[in-house]
């Protein structure tokens, strides 16, 4: 299995920005798929999900009416469209598999960081 995060920026606050995570070595459709980051200093936390199947998507409050996760499945692809970008989005952030259909169980693996950095 490999996860490989594009979108590494230096983004002005306002700004936007896409994170595409292209995957590989495993049936990239039938598993749900999460984004997470960690900013400086502070815990792992949970960005966003989407299940497989159904497509359904859940947010955390930090980022919800601003991001938005969706996914091409032909492609084996996940992204994390983010806009209005704040200096409290600066993170490293991760696209990880779950184990199974939908974002909500555990996960199995994770790509390598991608940093966000929003500064004026």
């Amino acid at each position: 299995v490999q996860l490989v995060e594009s979108g590494v920026g230096l983004v002005q606050p306002g700004g936007s920005l896409t994170l595409s995570c292209a995957a590989s070595g495993f049936t990239f459709s039938i598993y749900g798929m999460i984004w997470v980051r960690q900013a400086p200093g502070k815990e792992l936390e949970w960005v966003s999900g989407v299940n497989s199947g159904n497509g359904r998507t859940a947010y955390a409050d930090s980022g919800k009416d601003r991001f938005t996760i969706y996914r091409d499945n032909p492609k084996s692809t996940l992204y994390l469209q983010m806009n209005d970008l704040k200096p409290d989005d600066t993170a490293v952030y991760y696209c990880k598999k779950s184990s199974g259909t939908t974002w909500d169980g555990s996960s199995d693996y994770r790509g390598q960081e991608t940093q966000v950095i929003v500064s004026s």
